[in-house]
């Protein structure tokens, strides 16, 4: 294997360990839950499916074994995560856990509002 592919790897896995450190702090310190779940679906998705892709590069090269456990493992975390996420943050809204103090727009609200004047009429 070259040094300019291994750097690639290396730079595959390295982007990957950052964004999930991006995320690790985006969890702990954004407002509340909405904005946490924009973090952990956001920057984790890609920060695993660049350390997975890295892993698989790494591999195929330089051993010439193709992982399609990697490859499932990335269309797994590819699909899942987002909707995760998306369904996390629209069963906390639901439940009535409140928007941080400082948030200026509630698009989900003025939604809710209008299909429910639509329903009345």
């Amino acid at each position: 294997m070259t040094e300019i592919v291994r750097v690639i790897i290396g730079m595959l896995i390295a982007l990957g360990a950052f964004l999930s450190i991006v995320t690790a702090i985006g969890l702990i310190r954004l407002p509340d839950v909405y904005t946490r779940t924009h973090a952990a679906s956001k920057a984790a998705t890609l920060g695993v499916m660049l350390i997975l892709l890295g892993t698989f590069f790494y591999f195929f090269l330089e051993d010439r074994h193709f992982n399609s456990r990697l490859i499932l493992g990335i269309a797994f975390i590819f699909i899942t995560s987002p909707v995760a996420g998306h369904l996390i943050a629209r069963a906390a809204y639901n439940s009535g856990v409140k928007l941080w103090d400082k948030s200026v727009q509630d698009d989900l609200k003025l939604a809710k509002e209008k299909a429910s004047t639509l329903e009345k009429s």
